[in-house]
């Protein structure tokens, strides 16, 4: 039966989460100070800490200055009169995996003893993963040897057992999302959903309805109850990618709910508690998303408690091998196929600079093994200018020249509808050699439509 030290300075709340606790199945102790603390510590390594910050002899943090130790085989969850994000921040540096806010909401409690699990068992899970990364350069979900995957590794390994939000950063196609779901595969909510959605692919007219869910007859069309993606992702992971895509007045909305762990449905009345891990994901630079009026800057510092950076494939190309034998070996188990690179192609692909990344990789993989007519793909069936542009110069000598003193804002309009005009608009070829999605795209040439008019002639 697993075991609870509850560490709270008033005897009356210490007693009522003991019982309420004895309810789920623990067993409990109580202590009162930090020197009593020590003193239960000592007699029983519990499974879980419920940890007062404000004690009569000392704060509750002083307990892992003075004894880390002793925490080594317990998960660690801190109480606070209020949430915010230096707690958050506090919290994660010395080890615990999450926050009660006072008054305690027995819910949340509740959630958090469902997903204890003994630090032992976290561990052994990290060591494999840090195996299979020596003996088949796999990661979970993510591929990679070189060492800044390996610091990638690190940072998921450190921050997945705890509860704080998590801003993932990088440029479009290097596995943002995988990443995600390699933090929720080692998480303690990994038998719950994983969940993503991408916030610059929903229309806007139509993206609080598939956040928060809508109640029947709220609106035209609104045929019946629907549950969002936070009702859906119940005691999992929702991955918000493209975040600076939200609109601002959701932005707002999804701050709330952040902070209260509650929203309501479109239409309806009651407050709904929701048990959600988020995770935001970005191909922009954050902090210039909020310069530009993109992105919230209160919403920005509630995401951005952890931080992990993907770095391009060009940065990583020792990785681009194992990668590109890996998707060969997929397509060869889905078609029942045996193809391999020759020592030509594996060069070929290893010397590309792929603006597009693991997902430019993939599609030129794909190609190779279609166009490849026997078992060996050599670099003739690679194709890199069919699926992005190359890094050379465009062939009619196309530029866009700016003065200094151009906002970045304005240098990228500049630049997406020069692309465009040379893909002769083209949209889905413009995207892959601007390196972003057709919809980020799509999105973008909509902001100018709608913030100018309608486009002049000459940047069609």
């Amino acid at each position: 039966m697993p075991h609870t030290l509850i560490v709270e300075d008033d005897p009356d709340s210490a007693e009522m989460l003991a019982e309420l606790i004895k309810g789920e199945g623990f067993t409990t102790a109580t202590a009162h100070t930090l020197a009593e603390a020590k003193q239960q510590l000592a007699l029983r390594e519990p499974d879980l800490v419920l940890l007062d910050l404000v004690l009569p002899d000392g704060n509750g943090m002083d307990l892992f200055a003075d004894s880390p130790e002793a925490f080594s085989g317990s998960e660690v969850v801190m109480i606070t009169g209020h949430a915010s994000l230096d707690t958050s921040i506090q919290a994660l540096r010395l080890g615990a995996t999450d926050y009660l806010v006072k008054p305690i909401n027995f819910r949340h409690l509740k959630n958090i003893l469902s997903r204890v699990t003994p630090p032992s068992e976290m561990k052994k899970r990290i060591a494999t993963f840090e195996k299979d990364v020596s003996d088949v350069g796999r990661f979970g979900p993510l591929w990679g040897r070189s060492k800044v995957m390996r610091e990638i590794y690190h940072q998921i390994a450190r921050v997945a057992r705890t509860s704080v939000s998590i801003l993932i950063t990088g440029q479009s196609g290097t596995g943002k999302e995988v990443v995600a779901q390699a933090i929720h595969e080692l998480s303690r909510r990994r038998d719950r959903a994983f969940l993503a959605v991408n916030c610059g692919a929903i229309s806007p007219q139509l993206i609080e309805s598939e956040m928060f869910g809508h109640e029947k007859g709220s609106f035209t069309g609104a045929a019946r109850q629907h549950q969002g993606y936070f009702e859906r992702a119940k005691g999992g992971t929702l991955l918000l990618d493209e975040i600076t895509e939200m609109p601002l007045d959701l932005q707002v909305k999804l701050l709330r709910v952040l902070e209260t762990r509650m929203f309501q449905r479109i239409g309806g009345t009651d407050s709904i508690e929701t048990d959600v891990r988020i995770i935001a994901a970005t191909n922009r630079d954050p902090f210039e998303a909020v310069a530009t009026g993109k992105l919230r800057e209160d919403l920005l510092y509630r995401l951005n408690v952890f931080r992990i950076d993907v770095p391009p494939l060009n940065e990583r190309r020792e990785d681009v091998e194992l990668l590109a034998t890996n998707f060969l070996g997929e397509l060869n188990a889905q078609e029942k196929a045996s193809k391999r690179f020759t020592p030509a192609a594996l060069q070929a692909l290893t010397n590309h600079s792929w603006p597009g990344n693991v997902r430019q990789l993939r599609n030129a993989v794909h190609r190779a093994f279609i166009m490849a007519e026997g078992n060996d793909i050599d670099e003739d069936h690679l194709s890199f200018d069919a699926i992005v542009a190359p890094a050379e110069p465009a062939a009619n000598g196309a530029t866009v020249t700016v003065p200094v003193g151009t906002s970045i804002a304005e240098m990228e309009r500049k630049l997406i509808v020069a692309t465009l005009d040379y893909c002769s608009g083209r949209r889905e070829q413009a995207a892959e050699m601007l390196g972003v999605s057709p919809k980020t795209l799509y999105n973008r040439l909509r902001e100018y439509e709608r913030d100018r008019g309608k486009l002049p002639s000459d940047e069609r």
